[in-house]
C-alpha cells in the first residue's frame, strides 16, 4: 500500500502535521532529559567550580568527625601520631575506578604500621557508595561526605583526590586525578 501522499515512482511525502508532531515531541523528550541530566550536572560542576584547591604541602589538614559506611566513627583525635591518607572519591568516576584497587593494597600493606585512612565518597546518596564498595570488596574506611559535611571540609577541585599527612598532621603529598599503582606505592617512602 502506497502512502497517500505518494506519486508513483516518487518518495513519500512526509505528512507536515506528523513531523511538526514528531519533531515537537522528540525535541520536548530530548529537552526533559537533557534537563535532568544538565541540573544535576550543573550543581556538580557548581560545586566543582567553586571548590578550593589543593591544600599546599606543609599546611596542616583538619579534618572533622565523621560517621563511617561499615559503622563507627572517623575520630581525627585517632589519628593523631599517624600518618592519614585521605582519598576523596565516586563510584561514578572512571579515574576513582582505576585507582581505587591501588588505594586497597597500600591500605592493606600499610595499615598495620598505623596507617590511617579516610576516604571520602562524594556520591549522591550513601547507599550508591556502600553498595560499590561491597561490590567491589574494598575494606579502606569509607564514608559518605554529605553536602552538608563538605561545607566544613570542601572537597578540593579534581577527582579523584589524594592526600597524605604526616604524623605531625603536616601536608606531605597532595594529588588530584588519577595516580597510577607506583605512584601510590611510592607514597611510603613518605611514611619514615
Amino acid at each position: 500500500m502506497t502512502h497517500p501522499d505518494t506519486r508513483k515512482g516518487e518518495r513519500p511525502v512526509p505528512d507536515s502535521n506528523r513531523r511538526r508532531w514528531l519533531q515537537a515531541s522528540t525535541g520536548a523528550l530530548a529537552l526533559a532529559w537533557a534537563g535532568e541530566a544538565l541540573s544535576q550536572a550543573a550543581s556538580a560542576a557548581a560545586e566543582e567550580a567553586l571548590a578550593p584547591p589543593m591544600p599546599p604541602l606543609g599546611s596542616v589538614l583538619r579534618v572533622p568527625p565523621i560517621a563511617l559506611l561499615g559503622g563507627g566513627d572517623f575520630d581525627p583525635v585517632q589519628s593523631r601520631g599517624h600518618f592519614l591518607l585521605v582519598y576523596w572519591w565516586s563510584s561514578t568516576c572512571p579515574f576513582c575506578a582505576l585507582q581505587s584497587p591501588s588505594m586497597e593494597t597500600f591500605w592493606r600493606q600499610h595499615r598495620s604500621r598505623g596507617l590511617q585512612m579516610l576516604a571520602l565518597s562524594i556520591d549522591r546518596k550513601p547507599e550508591l557508595a556502600s553498595a560499590y564498595l561491597a561490590q567491589k570488596g574494598y575494606t579502606f574506611p569509607s564514608a559518605w561526605a554529605s553536602p552538608v559535611w563538605r561545607r566544613d571540609f570542601p572537597k578540593p577541585k579534581g577527582l579523584p583526590v589524594t592526600v597524605l599527612c604526616g604524623r605531625d598532621g603536616r601536608v606531605l603529598l597532595a594529588e588530584k586525578g588519577q595516580m597510577f599503582a607506583e605512584d601510590i606505592e611510592a607514597m611510603a617512602q613518605l611514611m619514615v
